[in-house]
């Protein structure tokens, strides 16, 4: 979408991956912004890791999943999974394509469990080597979103590689947190796995990259903040007390507390601040 009397561009096209890759890859994110005052984005926590691949600007980032790593930029970056915000500022302008990456997924494409990659921002190119810069070079040449969706398929699917999946009482744990929308119990998925909570915990955060309170807290918060969106995309009111009990929080008060530790903000500032960004829409 573009406005010709402003001279403002925003774009935002969503791609399904291949039929091979979409048990590792949930969606493809294409995103274009230009016209705009400079400004930042938050980029909230979630249950996929996240890869970026710029288009024309380096992706700016000024506070990182870890506050102790300084400002960075990256042409093509690779996150894990995180429970704080990560801010990115732009000049006005930004355009890329963000993927979700299923964190059982990781071993296969990039030859590291998630726990590698947990509250890491790396550049791509450390995990990914040459494939990072064809991906990045390759996306840029292209002419439409479509085309670049087909050149990440065409990459991603050289990626995959014969590799020891999880276990499979990792794999029923995670699948039983997000079917529970983050509330199952973990002494519940412990003894479902016939496992202690202090080894699921270990395990599960070698291949997650959280443990699993900590994951179930991510989950949560997006279904919750998703949630959110679309209410507010559909022109409805924020409804946040009812948002909270569909979501399994204990009332808005508990939601508020979520949004302030995971986002930064109350659900108010952040539907004040992020509605209209571009990224958020497109995630």
């Amino acid at each position: 979408m573009s406005s010709g009397d402003t001279g403002q561009v925003s774009e935002s096209v969503q791609g399904v991956p291949a039929p091979a890759l979409r048990p590792y890859v949930a969606w493809y994110s294409g995103y274009r912004q230009a016209g705009l005052a400079p400004g930042r984005h938050r980029g909230l926590p979630s249950p996929y890791v996240t890869m970026i691949i710029t288009l024309e600007d380096q992706l700016e980032l000024a506070v990182l999943s870890d506050p102790r790593q300084p400002p960075a930029r990256y042409t093509t970056l690779l996150g894990g999974l995180h429970s704080t915000p990560v801010i990115i500022t732009h000049p006005g302008r930004q355009s890329g394509i963000q993927l979700a990456v299923k964190p059982l997924g990781a071993r296969l494409l990039f030859g590291l469990p998630a726990g590698e990659l947990a509250g890491v921002d790396a550049d791509a190119a450390r995990i990914l080597g040459p494939a990072a810069r064809e991906l990045h070079e390759r996306v840029r040449e292209a002419a439409t979103w479509e085309q670049r969706f087909a050149v990440i398929d065409d990459v991603l699917l050289r990626q995959l590689r014969d590799s020891q999946p999880a276990s499979p009482e990792v794999t029923q744990a995670w699948h039983a947190l997000l079917a529970s929308g983050g509330s199952a119990p973990v002494g519940q998925l412990a003894d479902a796995a016939g496992w202690s909570s202090r080894r699921l915990g270990t395990r599960f955060r070698t291949e997650i990259g959280l443990a699993p309170k900590e994951a179930g807290r991510v989950v949560r918060f997006d279904r919750a903040r998703r949630l959110l969106q679309r209410r507010v995309a559909a022109a409805g009111p924020p409804e946040l007390a009812a948002l909270a009990a569909v979501c399994g929080y204990y009332d808005q008060a508990h939601l508020a507390r979520e949004f302030r530790a995971l986002a930064g903000c109350p659900p108010s500032r952040w539907v004040a601040e992020e509605f209209r960004n571009v990224q958020a829409a497109a995630t």
